[in-house]
This record gives C-alpha cells, sequence and structure tokens, in this order.
C-alpha cells in the first residue's frame, strides 16, 4: 500500500474540504495521522498517477480563482513530489 501525506499548514486539506469542493477522492480513501496531516491510500504508484490524472482534468472544469484550485494544487504536489511515484514515473 502506498502512503502519500499530505503536510498540514494553513491550507491542511482535509476530507471536508474534499467533499466540500467536490473534489474525487483516492481511490483507497484516506487517513488522517495523529499530527492532523491528510494521508492520501493507493494500493500502488500506478493508482496514484492514475488518481493524478483524473485529478488533473478535474481541476481543468475548476475555476480559476476557486479555493479547490489551491486544494487541488496542494494535493497534485504532494503526489508528483512522492519519492516512489517519481522512482515510477521514470
Amino acid at each position: 500500500m502506498l502512503r502519500i501525506d499530505i503536510p498540514g499548514g494553513p491550507d491542511n486539506v482535509s476530507q471536508e474540504l474534499l467533499n466540500q469542493y467536490g473534489i474525487p477522492q483516492p481511490f483507497n480513501g484516506s487517513d488522517i495521522e495523529i499530527n492532523g496531516d491528510m494521508v492520501l491510500l493507493f494500493d500502488d504508484e500506478q493508482q496514484a498517477v492514475s488518481y493524478l490524472d483524473g485529478l488533473e482534468e478535474f481541476a481543468s472544469s475548476v475555476e480559476g480563482n476557486s479555493p479547490a484550485k489551491n486544494v487541488i494544487s496542494l494535493i497534485v504536489s504532494a503526489i508528483v513530489n512522492d519519492e516512489f511515484v517519481q522512482e515510477y514515473l521514470q
């Protein structure tokens, strides 16, 4: 199982934000770390990349000034910067 952590901060990504903005859910859902970070759950790197592709397609339908764009950007960055996903893409 691949777990991709979305680092916390002022723009914490949460399940509530995904629901609020209608952002697609990860294939295997998500979890919350003790420190409050959201963790996306995938079977493997290929599933994470497939989710990323769908998320980028969804992002193209979101207005440019929508707060959802920031949430999507944080998720995309976390997936793209994951060392296992990077290795898979090479």
